[in-house]
């Protein structure tokens, strides 16, 4: 009676091996990119793009955007998910396109919220996520608008 070796009685079906992907920071920058223009193009208010890299392991960018009404809302989520798509990202989920008052694309390296000026202020984001230090991308049309204007508030 001859003895088989284990490995030769269970031969692997198939055997993956995973590649090297970028570092995040040559990953992000095209998605960063394309997130931001898409908010440009659907002319999405009051864009704020912080780098939280040392505040959280989820993501290295998050984007902070308002919106007009909740259509305006939805519409905004869906032209960052296309352009996302467009240059090879697929987003890893979106949650509350279906009410539309705030919409977040998760794209893992950077997360979008989307959200009517009323949540977005109720829930202070910037506050709790604001490290002081803002993203490279915040040099787009959009952002550079936005960051050129002073907010005026009744007395």
């Amino acid at each position: 009676m001859l003895r088989r070796r284990i490995d030769e009685e269970k031969p692997l079906k198939h055997m993956t091996t995973r590649t090297r992907l970028r570092p995040r920071e040559e990953r992000a920058a095209p998605l960063q990119q394309a997130v931001t223009t898409a908010l440009d193009d659907m002319k999405a208010v009051n864009v704020r793009v912080l780098d939280v890299r040392g505040l959280t392991d989820i993501a290295d960018t998050m984007v902070i955007a308002s919106g007009n009404s909740d259509r305006h809302v939805r519409s905004i989520a869906e032209r960052v998910v296309e352009r996302a798509k467009a240059v090879g990202f697929r987003p890893l989920g979106t949650e509350g396109e279906r009410d539309g008052e705030w919409v977040l694309v998760d794209l893992q390296d950077v997360v979008v919220h989307v959200m009517l000026p009323r949540v977005r202020e109720f829930y202070g984001l910037e506050r709790l996520w604001d490290s002081g230090e803002t993203a490279a991308a915040v040099t787009t049309p959009a952002v550079a608008r936005v960051a050129g204007r002073r907010r005026h508030t009744p007395r």
